[in-house]
């Protein structure tokens, strides 16, 4: 019995082929098979792999582009799709458990479905040893497939090491108090080689830009090393910590959601104590 999985570079796609393999052998296609992404053909052609494999199940890992090429794919295909599941066990019906509302609440639910469709929220699962499946010859998309695809790919304007691949992240609040004040944070960012995020807040605020958001609506990320500047930890940015190891949090206020949920705490003015931290690394070295 084969899987079909919709593989992306990147920690996801193999913690998504660990909960697929309990459903039959894996066979693959890359997201990138389909250059530009064009999520409508990416679809059609999983939908025809599907039907020549005759696939029991599809899987994805549950990034933007993961969702967005099987929402079309339930479509095409007029079946029920389970998005962001952190488990599945195979049966009839499918039996899953799902993030939701920004992962505070764990939704245990039944797929009644000839052939399951599931994403796996990335982090949530650990990645086994196996490897990577065979691909799957696609057929060239058509015309009408194309018209929503990437057109054009803008860098990022800040360099550095990548969020979404990060061992260590510095990360600031509306604590920080102003753009200027981000300079303490890239100071300690830069001695750890850490990557720098920011909250919903600081990029509302227009301190710091998108890409650099952590949370629901930004990047989820998985380092060995949190460390959060002033953020209070409001349910959509802890929803993108689930794969932080550890989380270090400083912030005046000791009752803040993200202390009470982090591994360790300090308390107090981050003006000061985040300049402390960087000079006591620079002693030491």
């Amino acid at each position: 019995m084969s899987v079909l999985v919709l593989m992306e570079d990147g920690g996801p796609s193999r913690q998504t082929l660990t909960l697929a393999r309990k459903f039959g052998e894996p066979r693959s296609v890359r997201i990138d098979a389909i250059l530009p992404f064009a999520p409508d053909a990416l679809a059609t052609a999983l939908a025809q792999a599907a039907d020549e494999l005759d696939a029991s199940a599809v899987f994805a890992a549950g990034t933007e582009r993961g969702n967005e090429v099987m929402a079309r794919l339930a479509a095409r295909m007029d079946l029920p799709f389970a998005a962001n599941c952190i488990a599945a066990a195979p049966g009839d019906p499918v039996e899953v458990t799902r993030l939701r509302w920004g992962g505070s609440l764990l939704e245990e639910a039944r797929l009644h479905s000839p052939r399951p469709l599931i994403t796996v929220a990335p982090h949530t699962v650990a990645a086994d040893d196996g490897s990577v499946p065979p691909e799957v010859d696609l057929h060239h998309p058509h015309d009408r497939d194309l018209t929503v695809r990437v057109s054009d790919h803008v860098e990022p304007s800040s360099a550095g090491v990548s969020l979404a691949a990060a061992k260590v992240i510095v990360s600031g609040g509306r604590g920080v108090g102003s753009k200027e004040g981000f300079a303490i944070i890239e100071e300690l960012a830069a001695l750890l080689g850490a990557a720098v995020g920011c909250s919903r807040a600081v990029t509302s605020a227009g301190w710091r830009p998108h890409t650099d958001q952590v949370g629901q609506t930004g990047t989820k990320v998985a380092p060995e090393v949190y460390i959060a500047c002033g953020i209070s930890g409001a349910t959509q940015h802890m929803a993108g910590l689930k794969g932080a190891k550890r989380i270090v949090a400083i912030n005046s206020d000791p009752q803040a959601p993200l202390m009470l949920n982090a591994d360790y705490t300090v308390t107090g003015d981050l003006k000061e104590i985040v300049p402390a931290i960087s000079a006591e690394i620079r002693k030491r070295r």
